[in-house]
């Protein structure tokens, strides 16, 4: 396994890297590739090819809730009752993602009392930086389980190092969502490509769409982070924590943050764009207030039922800050994570049962009931995926964006992530309630997240 890194994760478990090899490494000693191979299987003891995880039990941490943690129960039923080895996994329903991270912060000073935990995208460099995980790799190799099965650009993001670290599970990208009914009594036949043509059709829409508002923009960092990736910019610098420690910001770097504050505010002070605050969005457009709103794949079902055919819903690609701009989205939701506790039967029962929640069978299942993407790409070929995309056609949408992505779109690694987006969020009503220019805006949120990356770096690298 090649474990070489310029990234220099402090704290990984040792089955993922020796102090010795990321010395080397990163100090240009040279180890060599047989060399670190050998000190990877000498210090990978948790590990063990030989080990069944027949009879064991297993406790898996995660945030779901509603009808998607009735998935995760329905999921974890289905492998109780089918698994040979006599595995038992006990689901334990957390709280929220930020509920889910701060309680495993806690438990990080004993004993964890978890061998899965499922994290949000954003607490990725937390957990690689926590020591407290086997890298969900070497259960992989140890497992010879065929990467190329899992869809690449959604393999990216937990992607370190050409090592995969956490499995993916539910995964998701932010996609537009529009009243056809209000676009075709306004005459308009074209979906906005841009955040500048939602104002251009602002009038229509509204004048002879019915709309009290052309879009319902819902104040969320991840939407910001999106706006980035869309014009090509990096979030955070070393290639957004990918090639070594992210130390600054690198979002404004050339004007990306003031460019889409700019478009922002300009639909706001039009009011293409009111205020809704952090938790609207989605509300003022089932309820027919607003013609377009940005939301997360996953959403789909939920709009549809809350819509209840009140009007046609379409969907549409994430718009771009300007019509040049060639950038992708990157993945959000959240992906499963293997705890260290120095067992191996324990890791090799966890693998068994994240193998058989990333089956075609099970991923399936599991976006016929939530809306995420499958995860497996042979999960296209079951019946229940065909079924439910004929159901619900607009899901094409999501597969197309996800596929017109590349492996380069990956998003960015950073330790204060949901710190930042806080901030972005606070600097963003701000912006708009206090007319701040959107170059203040972009600086204020420089400063500050800036300098909770020192803070974290300095006690965590």
């Amino acid at each position: 396994m090649k474990k070489n890194s310029k990234r220099k994760f402090k704290g990984l478990s040792a089955l993922a890297l020796t102090s010795a090899l990321f010395l080397a490494a990163c100090s240009g000693t040279g180890a060599t590739e047989s060399e670190s191979s050998n000190a990877d299987s000498e210090a990978a003891s948790t590990v063990d090819e030989n080990a069944t995880g027949e009879g064991q039990e297993i406790t898996f941490w995660h945030g779901m809730g509603g009808g998607a943690g009735e998935a995760v129960d329905e999921l974890v039923s289905r492998f109780n009752e089918q698994n040979e080895l006599g595995i038992n996994v006990t689901a334990e329903y957390q709280g929220s993602y930020d509920d889910t991270i701060t309680k495993l912060k806690s438990a990080s000073l004993g004993n964890v009392g978890a061998d899965l935990v499922q994290i949000y995208e954003i607490g990725t460099s937390y957990m690689l930086d926590s020591g407290l995980v086997t890298p969900m790799q070497d259960l992989i190799d140890a497992n010879e389980y065929d990467v190329s099965q899992i869809e690449p650009n959604i393999a990216a993001f937990y992607t370190v190092d050409e090592l995969l670290y956490s499995m993916p599970f539910n995964s998701s990208t932010p996609i537009t969502y529009y009243n056809k009914d209000m676009f075709e009594a306004a005459g308009i036949e074209d979906v906005p490509e841009t955040l500048s043509q939602i104002g251009e059709f602002q009038e229509a829409l509204e004048a002879e769409g019915g709309a009290n508002m052309a879009i319902s923009l819902q104040i969320y960092g991840w939407f910001v982070e999106q706006f980035i990736a869309k014009q090509g910019g990096d979030y955070a610098n070393n290639s957004d924590g990918r090639e070594d420690i992210a130390t600054e910001v690198a979002f404004n770097q050339n004007d990306e943050m003031t460019k889409m504050l700019t478009e922002w505010k300009s639909l706001y002070e039009s009011g293409a764009a009111p205020n809704v605050g952090r938790t609207g969005g989605q509300p003022e457009f089932v309820a027919g207030q607003s013609a377009i709103t940005f939301g997360s794949t996953a959403s789909l079902k939920t709009i549809l039922n809350e819509v209840d055919g009140k009007f046609e819903v379409g969907t549409a690609y994430l718009p771009k800050i300007s019509a040049e701009d060639e950038g992708g989205v990157s993945i959000g939701g959240a992906s499963l994570w293997a705890i260290d506790n120095e067992d191996s039967e324990k890791a090799q029962a966890t693998w068994e049962f994240v193998e058989f929640l990333i089956s075609p069978e099970s991923q399936a299942y599991w976006n016929q009931q939530t809306g995420y993407f499958p995860i497996t790409t042979a999960a296209h070929e079951e019946d229940l995926f065909k079924e439910n995309m004929v159901e619900f056609p607009q899901f094409q949408t999501a597969i197309d964006q996800l596929h017109d992505a590349t492996p380069n779109d990956q998003g960015a690694l950073l330790g204060v992530f949901p710190e930042a987006r806080q901030i972005i969020e606070t600097e963003i009503e701000n912006m708009l309630n206090n007319d701040v220019s959107p170059e203040d805006t972009a600086a204020a949120m420089t400063e500050q997240i800036n300098a909770s990356i020192e803070n974290y770096n300095l006690v965590n690298n």
